[in-house]
């Protein structure tokens, strides 16, 4: 190609000075002018000639199309050499005109570098461009350009050849900056993580991921057999949340009849649903599934509970009477008939106590106005109510505590216990000692109670019983020490002195003389039984 190009060059040559020769003879001969005339018909022939000739090399030095050879650099190179070149020749000529304080920093969107607004536009494309951005980045190859969000220039700074920072700044440097900013592509994730992207687990991983508490779907188990894998592994699991979150997924996919029937099998899984219908109060669907299980007793007692959702006393007392022919237990069938009774016993009393309270001739209830109503309460409530209330009434009457006791079946204890409180409450001190009189089949009485003294003391003395009162019962205690206490609890001092004589302990007695009063009827009787010479004391 070298020598192509020096053969043209040669030839271009001839050519040109072939223009420069001289007239031939027979021309001269033609027409003989003056030599001066000729000399000015030449010279500017002459530079014309010069003039195209300077074309011609000017073409083939300047011209952008030139001919290939090895030692020509390359295209890509030479153009950024050249567009150096051409900034730099344009910073010095801004530089000449122009004052760097006086140029005005600007974007690519005509805003004020550095302003609230382009602070703002910057934060929020670095934002979109990082959610947009794929888990596995491709690297461009192509030749880096300055993006018009993303350029660390101004159009000032740009004509410069200088940076947003102050420091000059080439266009060949600034593209070559550019180029090492290229990210490295994500190196792939195993494939046991990868996973967690396509959701391709088994039941039994799906289960596994459930009770780790990562993100799980179980949407895609759609046939039967697969669903009961996953109840099944969840059941092995021994979670309770990880059953429920499958027996939910369940109920909502299949069919009801197909649910019951293979839950029969599963008792876990039963009755992990039965809790959760429960707890959520579907009753329609959990009265469906014991009966689909043959469960008729759970079934009448989940009917049952209804009743405590109402509140007219009247239409509870009806439902509990539409109970009474539901299949219980015999025990729970008793237990039904004695809440309707009683019920129906409260809405007589009730209703017979309000009218004799608003009339005022009763005297209990003008001393002791009833503080609440009767009905909805529980038996030994109703037992202490009529305790209280009803306790002189006959038998025969509803609001008779004896009556309430037979209706009820309540035992000796719990009678007494009750009836006790009630009348110590009252302060009817004659009623408490009946309650402790029996007689014996040769006519003799005595107290008997089926509670420890111990307790009937404290009962009593919570109710404010006087102390001629306590040392009645608290001389009825058996141990002496517990005897002695309690009688120095509640200054029962005849007990403790008694108590001292009866054990013969001299010692004792000198000592509690000092603990009564002086000139007390106490201090005396202790000086007479220490002045007793028939007495034997021990020490």
């Amino acid at each position: 190609m070298t020598e192509d190009r020096s053969q043209m060059t040669k030839v271009r040559g001839q050519s040109l000075q072939f223009r420069f020769t001289t007239v031939p003879s027979r021309h001269r001969a033609a027409g003989r002018r003056p030599a001066s005339v000729r000399e000015e018909e030449e010279e500017p022939q002459q530079l014309k000639m010069m003039k195209s000739k300077a074309d011609e090399e000017d073409y083939w030095n300047s011209s952008k199309f030139k001919a290939f050879t090895f030692d020509d650099e390359d295209d890509e190179f030479s153009r950024l050499k050249e567009s150096k070149q051409a900034v730099n020749s344009i910073r010095r000529l801004v530089e000449e005109d122009d004052d760097e304080d006086d140029v005005e920093k600007v974007s690519w969107s005509g805003e004020p570098v550095g302003s609230i607004s382009w602070s703002v536009r910057e934060t929020a494309a670095s934002n979109q461009r990082t959610d947009r951005e794929p888990t596995f980045p491709k690297i461009n190859t192509d030749t880096p350009t300055l993006s018009k969000s993303n350029s660390g220039y101004s159009l000032s700074s740009l004509f410069k050849g200088k940076t947003k920072g102050g420091n000059f700044q080439s266009f060949n440097d600034s593209l070559s900056d550019l180029s090492v900013r290229l990210y490295a592509p994500e190196l792939r994730k195993p494939k046991s993580e990868y996973k967690d992207y396509v959701s391709d687990w088994s039941p039994e991983e799906t289960i596994q991921r459930m009770q780790q508490g990562k993100a799980f779907s179980l949407e895609k188990f759609r046939s039967l057999q697969d669903k009961l894998l996953l109840l099944d592994f969840a059941v092995s699991a021994h979670d309770g949340n990880v059953i429920t979150a499958v027996l939910i997924y369940l109920k909502r996919t299949l069919g009801k009849e197909v649910l019951f029937r293979e839950l029969e099998s599963r008792q876990t899984a039963l009755r992990h649903l039965i809790q959760y219908l429960t707890e959520t109060r579907d009753q329609r669907l959990l009265l469906e599934l014991l009966r689909a299980l043959g469960r008729m007793e759970d079934v009448a007692l989940l009917q049952y509970k209804e009743h405590l959702s109402i509140t007219d006393e009247n239409k509870r007392r009806d439902f509990l009477k539409s109970c009474l022919s539901l299949p219980f237990s015999p025990e729970d069938s008793a237990h039904v008939q004695d809440h309707f009774t009683l019920l129906e016993r409260q809405i007589i009393i009730e209703a017979t106590d309000r009218q004799a309270e608003r009339g005022g001739k009763v005297e209990i209830f003008q001393k002791f106005p009833r503080r609440a109503s009767i009905l909805n309460m529980p038996l030994v409530t109703t037992l202490y109510y009529c305790c209280f209330y009803h306790y002189t009434e006959p038998e025969g009457t509803y609001s008779s505590s004896l009556n309430i006791r037979q209706t009820f079946k309540i035992s000796e204890k719990q009678y007494f216990v009750t009836a006790l409180a009630a009348r110590a409450k009252l302060k009817a001190w004659s009623d408490v000692d009946a309650l402790f009189t029996s007689r014996n089949w040769l006519g003799f009485t005595r107290k008997k109670s089926p509670l420890s003294f111990q307790r009937v003391v404290d009962i009593l003395q919570k109710n404010s019983a006087p102390t001629q009162v306590l040392q009645d019962y608290v001389a009825l205690v058996d141990d002496a020490e517990l005897r002695i206490s309690l009688a120095q609890k509640h200054k029962c001092h005849d007990i403790v002195i008694n108590t001292y004589r009866d054990l013969k302990d001299r010692q004792l007695l000198l000592g509690y003389r000092g603990k009564v009063e002086r000139g007390s009827a106490e201090e005396r009787k202790i000086d007479e039984l220490l002045n007793n010479p028939q007495i034997r004391w021990k020490n």
